[in-house]
């Protein structure tokens, strides 16, 4: 697996809720490519929670939009929309666990819409909400141009779930 650069970092004006690692209210997420997917682990709080101890589920589809986007970013080396998302909220996210671990695939690019999947799981691997996504997808050089887009790359070494989820 591979640490996903933020190529972002030195946009000025940059403050994404969900990626920008200096948004002080914000998701603060990392991606990395493992295979053709982009994963995330992300370390909830009581402040996220919605009822004791349970992640809100608006916080979960920030969570879900945010890896699925990274793979029309990375994957597809371009911007994106999102047009449409459908959750399934299928058991309870606490926020007493040490990470959740976000996993995000294409699964269909017809045209300019990429339909990306993706999974929110408990740190043991459980699946606990999922979402399948539309997103919009720009011309390169519209993305550039009109939408910021600026193509991500990934750390030459090699990083281990082991290695990664004791940095959390």
């Amino acid at each position: 697996m591979k640490r996903i650069n933020n190529p972002w970092l030195q946009t000025s004006g940059y403050n994404c809720f969900g990626c920008c690692p200096t948004n002080p209210i914000g998701t603060q997420m990392q991606f990395f490519e493992d295979g053709e997917d982009i994963v995330s682990f992300w370390r909830p709080t009581q402040n996220h929670q919605s009822w004791l101890n349970t992640l809100h589920g608006g916080i979960q589809a920030v969570l879900l939009d945010e890896v699925c986007g990274w793979v029309v970013f990375h994957k597809l080396k371009t911007a994106g929309v999102t047009a449409k998302m459908e959750m399934r909220y299928r058991k309870p996210v606490s926020t007493l666990q040490r990470y959740v671990k976000l996993r995000g695939r294409l699964l269909e690019l017809r045209r300019n819409v990429a339909t990306v999947e993706g999974e929110l799981l408990s740190e043991e691997g459980e699946l606990l909400c999922s979402c399948v996504c539309s997103y919009f997808t720009f011309p390169q050089d519209k993305a550039r141009s009109e939408m910021g887009y600026i193509a991500s790359t990934t750390d030459e070494e090699d990083i281990t779930y082991e290695d990664l989820i004791n940095s959390l």
